[in-house]
């Protein structure tokens, strides 16, 4: 099967910051993406867990979506207006996708 080279972009924030990432998103043109809770993890301060936290502050999310190569600057530019001062993480890696016309 036929595979066509794309870029991945993750991202771990705060669920706060969620509506702003995803409408940067919107802006830049991403044509999808998939939002995950994240339950717990370890950062520089250590380890944490979204247990008993109550609504939305203290959560975080992960945030996938899939471009081509050529447009991943324009969209982390967007995406990192918003979260450079925040906690989580912005990741960017190779994936190899079935149907490009997705993305």
């Amino acid at each position: 099967m036929e595979t066509h080279p794309k870029k991945r972009i993750d991202l771990i924030i705060e669920m706060p910051l969620l509506r702003r990432v995803t409408e940067r998103f919107d802006k830049a043109g991403v044509t999808g993406y998939s939002v995950l809770p994240v339950i717990a993890g370890r950062g520089s301060s250590g380890p944490w867990a979204a247990d008993g936290q109550v609504g939305g502050f203290g959560q975080m999310a992960a945030v996938v979506c899939i471009v081509d190569a050529a447009r991943v600057d324009a969209v982390l530019e967007e995406v990192f207006a918003v979260v450079k001062r925040q906690i989580g993480f912005i990741t960017v890696s190779d994936v190899a996708v079935i149907r490009p016309e997705r993305f």
